[in-house]
């Protein structure tokens, strides 16, 4: 290796699979580096971010040289601006006899006060309705706080709301991928760091059907440890589960709750986003003792 003074660059062959098929090769490719070297892991997910590779399966490093040399890129970020805020509902409905998780009972949406019983208690021509819904946590589209899988986690009054509204997000697309599991390379073209990470699978057009139910997209458990490592502020899912059901370990939340990070489920809409250059909310009530529960949730673009 090259360790004299002055800025860095990196020279190195490489091959790329992709989830869906398919691959990529390049010989002799130079990229600008910070510091006097760059480990392969660290390397393989620079090279991602900046060809915007998507559904990347594997990237394998070699003939690695660190060269000195002038770096090719301004280092300057333009800023921009945008249009004013526009949001997109990334929620399901709750609806009467509705079922979310297979195995788990349906809510029941009535009233506890009608309109027509409630005219005999207020002046003419005055009338209210007050509901009731019976249901368990999980159901439409919900969130999961670290109580939810460990009795010492923070339940849902303790979350904190920046954690919950307005986080940078981005979209990880990998619809039409190749399998059900998602691995850790799928996230490498993104930033994740302090933002909500909304994984597109696409599997929310089954929403409502049997199909739902069976064979959906899930995490690994070592993309797990690679959002939970990279500090990932919230994970969330258009799919039936963020684990494989099969999987009694539940490794996808084992990880990511037991770090603080909340993962929101059943989420639908992904494929109205853009890639980055949006906010993500998702807010549920403010109960004790409880670990999951549904939210209202958005993106702002």
């Amino acid at each position: 290796m090259n360790s004299s003074v002055g800025p860095k660059r990196v020279q190195f062959d490489f091959e790329v699979e992709f989830l869906n098929g398919g691959g990529l090769q390049g010989q002799g490719f130079r990229l600008d580096i910070d510091g006097d070297d760059i480990a392969d892991d660290a390397l393989a997910n620079y090279l991602v971010r900046d060809l915007r590779l998507l559904m990347v399966g594997r990237v394998a490093i070699s003939r690695k040289t660190i060269l000195s040399e002038p770096h090719k890129r301004s280092s300057a970020v333009a800023a921009t601006t945008g249009p004013d805020p526009h949001h997109v509902d990334l929620s399901h409905t709750i609806e009467d006899g509705m079922i979310t998780y297979k195995g788990l009972p349906a809510p029941l949406i009535c009233d506890h006060l009608s309109r027509a019983a409630s005219r005999a208690l207020y002046a003419e021509g005055t009338e209210f309705q007050i509901g009731r819904i019976t249901m368990v946590s999980n159901t439409g589209t919900y969130i999961d706080s670290p109580f939810h899988r460990y009795a010492d986690g923070a339940d849902l009054s303790a979350l904190r709301l920046d954690v919950l509204t307005g986080l940078d997000a981005v979209v990880v697309r990998v619809t039409g991928m190749a399998g059900r599991a998602i691995p850790r390379e799928a996230f490498a073209p993104v930033e994740v760091r302090g933002r909500a990470v909304l994984v597109h699978t696409g599997w929310a057009t089954h929403w409502r059907t049997d199909q739902y139910f069976e064979g959906h997209p899930f995490l690994t458990a070592d993309a797990a440890t690679y959002l939970q490592e990279n500090g990932a502020a919230l994970v969330g899912i258009d799919s039936y589960n963020i684990d494989d059901t099969a999987d009694g370990r539940r490794p996808v939340h084992t990880e990511l709750l037991g770090a603080g990070i909340p993962i929101v489920e059943h989420l639908r809409g992904l494929e109205q986003l853009p890639v980055s250059g949006l906010r993500f909310s998702a807010v549920p009530p403010k109960v004790r003792g409880m670990g999951t529960f549904p939210v209202r949730a958005f993106a702002t673009l």
